[in-house]
């Protein structure tokens, strides 16, 4: 009997360490995984012991003691986690499921939201950094049959820079016996201000990858490496001195796998191994993902729905609020922002407010400001253009003229950015769509209309007295050309000021102010 379970153990534990190498759960009592990992042992363990129970007629004879335990064991671990989160559940717990995040009710837009700075606006979204990154990559025939580009494009400020960074990654097991000795060789850089995009050499390789193998895989070294520890995604990013990093968050749960928290990022170097483990208060400055972006929905929608109580979210509802379906990321401040809207329970097409989340420390702030749902605002910007049939991208949200601001890029089937479109995100009938070509200040110019117009740090201004006008109707639009007494000529939307322009006449003095000067320069503002 002992020589029976003796043997049972040695080949349930090899068995184990097979499943640990290929699934990597984590040896915490608080993951699920943990218990399933347990679990399956004992089930193992408990069919070969079983196998010594029945006859050679296949009948069964009496159960061993040790069979038995086990047996029962995996149904008292199953009891158990269901009892516990049960317990840790919202029917219990609903006031510490709503303050899961902390936020700031009564925040103001224009003291937080800086005006829009259209040089540091982050206008290409992941599709379009993708599209770029491949093209970068695939001008290189030599890496492109050895490697292909990660889809994850991280968005981060880079030395006050917003760019998408992703690394490459081994294309398969072959590629990476014949290359992991020097390691994958770069990662792809794009910025998302204009779309400039280059592959970043790394000198000593990058060997510590999700696609490498064996225990230089990123995940299975992790695992061994902290074999407590629960981990959350992934995130590739660099330091201020261009170093790559993985950035991965660790995790902390309530009960079995609920209420999930990061309690600290490991920062690993992926050309060394080496790596460091910081409490989430005392992470880098230069990190700037250390929440992700489905954990901060998660806990927004846990604190619109409980904050007044279980009941109240199942039954009248008072004050139940969610986010919408999607977020975007903005640059404030050297650091991401995670920005989504928030509307009531009902499901209209109207947002109550949004919240602005720093994905580095979570301190996220409220603003009640109401106005279009992020679709309804999409829909508007593509109606104005349906017959070309673009489809918008998720909005940008900017502070414009002191009021918040939708913009979106309008693409076509190619993923190509062909407009513009800003919305009015109080009165998302109030809708502008600009030609991509003209640039992001003309766009701007064309929404703003006659209203006070700041473009940046570029803006340049001249008094000129004017020799010469004459006016012209462009695609329903008024248009008035000038020379001045140098012979310099501009270009001026009656929209700058529908009351004054339209009086100009020759030998007038005005102040125009513009951002590059063409053979025909562009005016975006005039003083009179």
């Amino acid at each position: 009997m002992l020589k029976r379970n003796i043997i049972c153990g040695i080949i349930t534990l090899l068995v184990g360490f097979v499943v640990y190498y290929l699934f990597l759960p984590p040896i915490n009592i608080q993951s699920m995984g943990f218990w399933m990992f347990l679990s399956f042992l004992l089930i193992v363990y408990t069919m070969l012991t079983g196998m010594f129970c029945f006859d050679n007629k296949g009948r069964l004879i009496k159960m061993g003691l040790s069979t038995k335990v086990t047996f029962v064991s995996v149904f008292v671990i199953i009891g158990l986690i269901l009892v516990v989160n049960l317990i840790f559940s919202p029917l219990f717990q609903s006031s510490k499921y709503a303050s899961r995040i902390d936020i700031e009710e009564n925040a103001d837009f224009e003291a937080d939201v800086a005006p829009v700075n259209f040089n540091q606006l982050p206008l290409l979204d992941k599709d379009s950094s993708s599209k770029l990154g491949d093209r970068v990559m695939g001008q290189m025939p030599e890496m492109v049959s050895q490697y292909y580009v990660s889809d994850l494009y991280t968005q981060i400020n880079y030395n006050d820079n917003i760019v998408r960074v992703t690394p490459l990654e081994y294309n398969g097991f072959f590629k990476y016996m014949k290359n992991h000795k020097k390691g994958i060789t770069g990662f792809i850089t794009v910025n998302s201000i204009n779309g400039s995009s280059e592959l970043v050499k790394v000198e000593d390789g990058m060997k510590y990858m999700p696609s490498s193998y064996f225990f230089k895989n990123l995940q299975r070294y992790l695992r061994f490496k902290y074999p407590t520890l629960i981990f959350g995604q992934e995130n590739f990013e660099l330091d201020n001195d261009g170093n790559p990093f993985w950035i991965v968050p660790v995790m902390k749960y309530s009960g079995i796998s609920l209420r999930r928290e990061v309690k600290g990022v490991v920062i690993l170097d992926p050309v060394t191994g080496d790596s460091k483990l910081y409490d989430v208060d005392e992470v880098p400055s230069w990190v700037d993902h250390v929440y992700d972006a489905d954990l901060i929905i998660e806990e927004t929608d846990d604190w619109g729905l409980y904050r007044e109580g279980f009941l109240n979210s199942l039954f009248s509802q008072t004050n139940v609020v969610m986010t919408t379906d999607g977020y975007n990321y903005t640059v404030m401040n050297d650091d991401v922002y995670l920005y989504t809207g928030i509307t009531s329970v009902s499901s209209d097409e109207a947002n109550i407010g949004f919240i602005l989340t720093n994905m580095r420390t979570k301190e996220t702030k409220f603003y009640a400001v109401p106005g279009a749902e992020e679709y309804s605002a999409m829909a508007s910007a593509e109606g104005q253009v349906q017959q070309m049939k673009y489809v918008s991208t998720f909005p940008l949200l900017i502070n414009l003229n002191n009021k918040p601001t939708y913009l979106m890029s309008l693409k076509d089937n190619a993923g190509l950015v062909k407009m513009y479109a800003f919305v009015d995100v109080q009165d998302y009938q109030k809708v502008v769509v600009t030609d991509a070509s003209e640039g992001i200040e003309k766009a701007t110019q064309n929404y703003l209309g006659d209203s006070l117009i700041h473009v940046g740090d570029k803006t340049n201004s001249r008094d000129i007295t004017i020799r010469k006008i004459n006016s012209v109707i462009i695609d329903g639009n008024t248009y008035y050309y000038i020379e001045d007494m140098e012979s310099k000529r501009y270009k001026l939307s009656i929209k700058i000021n529908k009351d004054r322009i339209p009086f100009i006449n020759v030998g007038d003095t005005l102040k125009v102010f513009f951002n590059e000067e063409k053979e025909v320069t562009d005016v975006i503002k005039v003083e009179f």
